[in-house]
């Protein structure tokens, strides 16, 4: 798997690193819901080497920005951890179970393709619903100790943890419009802060996971991330210029055009 040749290609690979790292600094979703389909769609890669190549890039462009998170204290430590208790089984129990059956190639591959269209299609829903869910919660007094909902934080992560190890899907957007259903009291900046600190641990584990099966390419990766860092710095500085809900109609109309290009090809 790791063998797949995209030396013709890197260009476009840089270019592709560079537009996702530049739109997950301005919207803080994307690694995983644009990477994967333009991995698939674009650039010609397997269904499984694109979704393991990309939980490790999911996991760096995230942990570049969960420090500035923590030192703004946009991070609820005990909710990532609550959280992290349900996603890594849940990741774990996925990585095994893939394992043990050893899956069809060309059958992997199509279920794949089917998951990804269907969480790229939640994904861009969430992203356009949750300025509604959060309405009016940005001014709410955020309770000094936040009460932990413990079993529906678990069963998020867990479902979180096997729907992310399968597509690289879900970890942004669903999660973080889920999170603000479960602590309305919880401030916006706080929620999206916990949201990246707590994909950082279930993307790596992820991805380590592909890696030990040979989903994974370093040279790609390398391609990858050459592009997202310097776009990251971009957008990341470029955040407030346009209007929030300007940028979260463009990323839905990104996913859902993602979401169709993978369904032509089923």
């Amino acid at each position: 798997m790791s063998e797949f040749d995209f030396s013709a290609l890197w260009p476009m690979i840089v270019m592709g690193g560079f537009v996702v790292g530049f739109l997950v600094g301005m919207t803080g979703v994307g690694a995983g819901s644009l990477m994967t389909p333009f991995l698939i769609t674009q650039i010609g890669v397997p269904p499984t080497l694109a979704v393991g190549t990309d939980l490790l890039f999911a996991s760096i462009t995230k942990a570049s920005a969960a420090w500035p998170h923590h030192n703004f204290g946009n991070v609820n430590w005990r909710l990532v951890g609550w959280l992290a208790a349900g996603s890594v089984p849940g990741s774990i129990a996925m990585l095994t179970l893939l394992r043990v059956l050893n899956p069809d190639t060309a059958a992997l591959s199509l279920f794949i393709r089917e998951a990804l269209v269907g969480a790229l299609i939640l994904s861009s829903i969430a992203i356009l619903i949750y300025p509604i869910v959060v309405r009016g919660h940005a001014r709410v007094g955020e309770p000094a100790d936040v009460k932990i909902r413990y079993v529906p934080t678990l069963l998020l992560g867990l479902t979180l943890g096997a729907i992310v190890t399968v597509t690289s899907v879900g970890a942004g957007a669903i999660g973080v419009v889920i999170l603000t259903l479960l602590y309305p009291t919880l401030r916006t900046r706080r929620l999206i802060g916990t949201d990246v600190v707590h994909a950082v641990p279930l993307t790596l584990i992820s991805g380590l996971g592909h890696l030990s099966i040979g989903n994974t390419s370093f040279g790609l990766l390398g391609l990858l991330l050459l592009g997202s860092i310097p776009g990251i710095a971009i957008g990341t500085r470029l955040t407030g210029i346009l209007p929030d809900w300007l940028l979260r109609v463009f990323l839905a109309l990104i996913l859902s055009f993602a979401a169709y290009q993978l369904a032509r090809k089923l």
